[in-house]
């Protein structure tokens, strides 16, 4: 088995965060891997998985043509070089011209039903790979029933080569925070006493922050206790959240965290009064997974995949301000109702493991050896 961890980018976003996840569970469960990596990742990989065979792109491919270019030229020739049976691409990609079996993951379709949420230059890309993946890999991994139910109906997908595979969460990372945790996440963000509700994501249209921002606002209105708003994550592209912002009231806080530390994580989601995750659409939703099991209450949207992670342990609202400001007023007016939804999001969160998840992709990697084996 070679995966190609050469897409996974220095910021632990989603995609980092599955790839490493699963190449360190993989490891523990005794798979015979080899793993491609960034130089800078190559001490990394070599620590969460040391039973694996890591091999640093001796290339220079950090920017996206760079590492396009070796994958379609240099990858080949390694996978050959190794001996490998299955080339696992888990962001989209993979070499036209692969001589092993091939298993590549499929995060979302977004691409194809809602574009607007995208860069038209990212949309063009995924969109053409997702449908290059579907037409010559052997199977191409999703990560909810949703993403395939979509894949399906847009690009006439076969179900039947689409194995779905939840994600899991990392407990040592993603746990009901201590109060030293929780003080030190309200110190980095001056919050001293003041509760508040937080959401964490890149700032980007997908994301339902431009809305979020104003229900927050008029969640607040008339409350004598304001929470403040903390957005954390990477900015985007979204110019709406500016716009947003600039019209918020001067007594009601939002703070722009920007990004904060993983071991700051738990006692950010943890902290806070309400985790808002308002998306317009997710192909898994790991921020609701990973705000679950720090024992956050957890407002999101039924869109796509996301009740397939949240179930009856989250509380949901629409897409638009005023949905967003009714559920956020229902969850700070019921302490019960949170404290409720905060216990059964805990329990819900240990359903899903990332030693589960990579005993389902060491499955499929088995079945697309044997298909190749029959069909080359």
């Amino acid at each position: 088995m070679l995966i190609d961890a050469t897409a996974v980018p220095a910021d632990r976003g989603g995609v980092g965060r599955y790839v490493d996840s699963l190449l360190a569970a993989l490891d523990a469960d005794g798979t015979r891997l080899a793993v491609a990596c960034q130089p800078r990742d190559a001490e990394l990989y070599a620590s969460i998985a040391p039973h694996t065979d890591v091999v640093p792109a001796a290339e220079a491919v950090a920017t996206r043509t760079a590492r396009l270019t070796w994958e379609q030229t240099t990858l080949p020739l390694l996978v050959r070089r190794l001996g490998v049976d299955v080339l696992h691409s888990p962001h989209y990609t993979t070499p036209l011209a692969n001589p092993a079996a091939s298993v590549v993951t499929l995060h979302d379709a977004t691409f194809f039903t809602n574009p607007a949420v995208h860069s038209p230059v990212k949309a063009r890309f995924f969109r053409a790979w997702t449908r290059t993946a579907l037409r010559r890999a052997t199977l191409c991994i999703v990560p909810s029933e949703a993403t395939a139910a979509e894949l399906a109906r847009s690009v006439g997908a076969d179900r039947a080569r689409m194995p779905v595979m939840y994600h899991g969460v990392d407990p040592d990372r993603f746990h009901p925070p201590t109060p030293e945790e929780v003080q030190a996440v309200r110190e980095r963000l001056s919050l001293h006493d003041q509760p508040y509700v937080a959401f964490l994501g890149a700032l980007e249209p997908r994301k339902n922050v431009p809305a979020l921002i104003r229900g927050f606002t008029l969640a607040c209105q008339g409350r004598g206790d304001s929470p403040a708003l903390v957005l954390a994550g990477q900015p985007g592209w979204d110019t709406r959240v500016e716009r947003a912002l600039e019209a918020v009231p001067h007594r009601i806080r939002v703070i722009r965290a920007g990004y904060l530390p993983f071991e700051q994580l738990a006692g950010f989601l943890g902290g806070a009064d309400v985790v808002a995750y308002p998306s317009l659409g997710e192909g898994f939703g790991l921020p609701v997974l990973e705000a679950m099991a720090c024992g956050a209450a957890v407002l999101t949207t039924r869109r796509l995949s996301l009740p397939e992670v949240g179930g009856d342990a989250v509380a949901y609202c629409g897409v638009g301000a005023g949905d967003i400001a009714a559920g956020l007023t229902e969850l700070l007016d019921d302490p019960a109702r949170r404290a409720a939804l905060a216990a059964a999001a805990q329990r819900r969160a240990k359903e899903f493991t990332w030693a589960a998840c990579a005993a389902q992709h060491r499955t499929a990697f088995d079945r697309a050896h044997h298909i190749h084996l029959r069909t080359r």
